[in-house]
């Protein structure tokens, strides 16, 4: 298979339910397409020694990312049979309720689809160096532990 170019995977601040919609609408013509799955991960209130987590500040080694966004991406076309893929992940502060990554795999068949996208989720977290900077409702912060 052909490897496919490098797309830019960053947005500035979160990632909108406009957004969201408006690439789920933009399938509706593929009618190749059998089944997609979206993962959308979500800035929780957490609470952590009796603060209150109020907003996320992410930053990122932004082009070793992108690289490493393409190989997971690229190794995800090899291994399942899909028909397109869009990660997107915010940069800068999200605030809690808020989507900070966005993951949105289509294929013919449903297993695929699904396998595909809780690969892709646990390899971006895994793998890319992006940081979160747990932003508290006293203005204190510390950076956050993936889990």
């Amino acid at each position: 298979m052909k490897e496919k170019k490098k797309r830019t995977v960053f947005i500035d601040g979160p990632v909108t339910p406009a957004f969201i919609a408006d690439a789920i609408q933009q399938h509706s013509i593929k009618t190749d397409i059998g089944a997609h799955s979206i993962f959308l991960g979500q800035v929780r209130s957490d609470i952590i020694n009796k603060q209150e987590v109020v907003a996320i500040e992410y930053s990122a080694y932004r082009e070793m990312a992108e690289d490493k966004f393409h190989e997971i991406r690229e190794d995800a076309f090899r291994d399942f049979s899909l028909t397109c893929m869009h990660l997107y992940h915010s940069l800068g502060s999200v605030k809690s309720g808020e989507i900070s990554l966005f993951v949105f795999v289509s294929a013919p068949h449903r297993q695929d689809a699904i396998k595909a996208c809780e690969l892709l989720v646990e390899r971006i977290k895994k793998e890319v160096p992006v940081w979160g900077k747990e932003i508290f409702a006293n203005n204190h912060y510390q950076w956050k532990k993936n889990t």
